[in-house]
């Protein structure tokens, strides 16, 4: 059970990094822009990045291949559920998306035109019409005064659009009241290999901006994440406490009643430090066979979440990796090794005489 339960907590981590590591591979612009430091906050915070910014990066089209730069909008609609909760999403109508969304298909209806600038109209991801139960037609609120009509149903490689709403940006910004600002720009280059280059090149010469490239944006999340496994293994560490204890207490009362038959081995010769060893092999091997099942136990747990998440937001957020199960194998020689101490020594410390007098 000890070893289940971390293996399940700690899946979510190893999920999360191949979800994050496919997504940001699908996304088109080699070079992401915030204001400021960036983080994962980013997404759902207020938008900081003024729009100026935008013409100061096409005049430097010449000297760094810069051939567009998109802004983008985020705005995160809360609610008391996932079927009630939307990341809307604002960027220029008519603009080229499988440029920013690897794959991007549209599979009901249409994308958003030219014409759509100023209209209240939406494409959402397939997984966002699935959940809340949406279709072509329908009407997305985003607060009192502004509501949108679904005109087409999109998807992307690796779901980076499934749980979005997609809108043009005026609307959007005019509903929310920040007109001058948005949250991201994205920048496609003409020689995509240069964007590190490119990248520590504006850094420079825009010092309020902050410039990532694809590998930036998964660092920062793979931060965010080893920050996280953290907090999932403290919460194991108790199972994995009360796993010990379990091993520990087993082995205790297997040393307990084969107190006389330890006498007697040493009675023909036996060293301590074989009984030690003895006693100590069979809380390991304990811990392994248990860790063999827990990790069983833990790819059923894993596959539950997953078949949760699949429903609530159409991505798996947990997996079962080699390294996962390696950590759990060096978790159970541990707690062996740990459990296992104290019956060892105190059968290896046993009185032959004492140990051949217990009934």
């Amino acid at each position: 059970m000890a070893v289940g339960s971390t293996v399940v907590f700690l899946s979510l981590g190893e999920g999360l990094r191949q979800v994050f590591g496919t997504q940001i591979g699908n996304i088109g612009p080699e070079l992401q822009v915030s204001y400021g430091p960036f983080d994962t906050t980013l997404f759902t915070a207020v938008p900081e990045l003024p729009l100026h910014y935008r013409d100061a990066l096409l005049a430097e089209e010449a000297r760094f291949g810069i051939l567009e730069v998109v802004p983008l909008l985020f705005f995160l609609r809360g609610g008391l559920s996932p079927s009630t909760s939307f990341m809307f999403q604002g960027l220029p109508p008519g603009q080229n998306l499988a440029e920013i969304y690897g794959g991007f298909t549209v599979l009901e209806g249409r994308g958003l035109n030219a014409e759509d600038r100023d209209a209240l109209v939406a494409v959402v991801g397939q997984q966002v019409a699935e959940r809340s139960r949406l279709s072509l037609g329908s009407v997305l609120r985003l607060n009192p005064r502004v509501s949108f009509e679904i005109v087409g149903i999109a998807k992307s490689t690796g779901g980076l659009i499934d749980n979005a709403v997609l809108v043009p940006l005026r609307p959007l910004q005019a509903a929310i009241g920040i007109e001058d600002r948005v949250s991201f720009f994205a920048v496609k280059l003409a020689e995509p290999a240069r964007a590190t280059e490119v990248a520590e090149a504006l850094a420079e010469r825009y010092p309020n901006l902050s410039f990532q490239t694809r590998a930036d944006v998964l660092g920062v999340i793979e931060q965010g994440i080893r920050v996280t496994d953290v907090v999932r293994l403290g919460i194991s560490v108790i199972a994995l406490v009360v796993g010990a204890i379990a091993v520990a207490n087993t082995v205790l009362m297997s040393v307990f009643e084969r107190t006389r038959e330890f006498g007697v081995i040493r009675a023909l010769g036996a060293k301590p430090r074989f009984l030690f060893g003895l006693v100590l092999s069979e809380a390991i091997i304990l811990s392994l066979v248990g860790a063999g099942f827990g990790v069983l136990l833990g790819q059923g747990g894993i596959a539950l979440v997953n078949r949760i998440a699949e429903h609530l937001i159409g991505l798996e957020v947990a997996a079962l990796t080699l390294r996962l199960v390696l950590f759990a194998v060096m978790i159970a020689i541990v707690m062996g090794l740990a459990s296992g101490l104290l019956p060892a020594a105190r059968a290896a410390r046993i009185p032959i005489a004492t140990a051949m007098a217990r009934e």
